[in-house]
């Protein structure tokens, strides 16, 4: 199957609410890009949003390049970027991640997360299935910017007012408890979903629930230097910048 004129569907590697993820070769030069579909039927135009996002985020460290966009009678799609296979996949291969190893990767997750946050964007769902290998696995991407929001005012200086009673978002092992308890989320949110990130890489199970995640500071399975970064995060205000140098 071919679309956009140019572009051979060859296997799907992945899926969501929105639609389907394959892996497909540019047909005039031989390349192999990914190409995100959404059904213009759903009527959301979700993946077109994500489409300015990427572009917005364009030439940052750790963000695909989305390479072109476009639609048929059926389907919206964005090309993007081929790349490797999720942390998750990489965690769950057995790979053994020592704590250092771990604090090594975060600092680099943390890293991408201070460029994207610097655009005035926190993203909202960080989550190590939204976290994918170069295919030499030298470098790490952040995908997925279906649920990000802009922190910042239209003056772009301006912080979001701070607003409780809102609902979830984010997937609910790595969303923060602010989060849980209903209050709008700011750029600490996608640093204490980095923490659960942590726990994920050195295999520590743990109930992903409001009065766990209350107390997790005082759960003495979890490294010191972890429970500090959690400490950390929620001693942020709102609307205050964090250090992406904290560990």
């Amino acid at each position: 199957m071919y679309i956009l004129s140019k572009y051979e569907l060859l296997n799907k590697i992945g899926s969501g609410s929105f639609g389907y993820i394959y892996k497909a070769k540019n047909i005039r030069t031989n390349s192999m890009v990914a190409i995100k579909t959404e059904n213009i039927k759903n009527g959301s135009k979700l993946l077109k949003n994500e489409t300015i996002v990427y572009q917005y985020l364009s030439g940052l460290k750790g963000v695909p390049n989305v390479l072109c966009f476009g639609k048929d009678e059926y389907n919206y799609y964005m090309v993007l970027d081929l790349l490797g296979i999720s942390l998750t996949s990489l965690r769950e291969t057995n790979v053994l991640f020592s704590l250092q190893t771990t604090i090594n990767i975060t600092n680099k997750l943390l890293e991408i997360l201070k460029g994207v946050h610097n655009k005035g964007i926190i993203h909202r769902d960080i989550k190590p299935d939204n976290f994918l290998l170069s295919e030499d696995k030298k470098s790490i991407y952040l995908i997925d910017f279906g649920f990000c929001k802009r922190y910042l005012l239209k003056d772009n200086k301006t912080h979001i007012p701070i607003r409780t009673g809102k609902g979830l978002i984010g997937s609910t092992n790595y969303m923060s408890l602010n989060i849980h308890n209903g209050i709008e989320p700011s750029r600490r949110d996608d640093l204490e979903s980095i923490g659960y990130m942590m726990l994920f890489f050195l295999k520590i199970t743990y109930p992903p629930t409001i009065e766990y995640k209350t107390n997790i500071i005082n759960d003495i399975k979890i490294p010191e230097i972890i429970r500090n970064y959690f400490q950390y995060c929620r001693n942020l205000k709102f609307d205050e910048m964090p250090n992406y140098k904290i560990l």
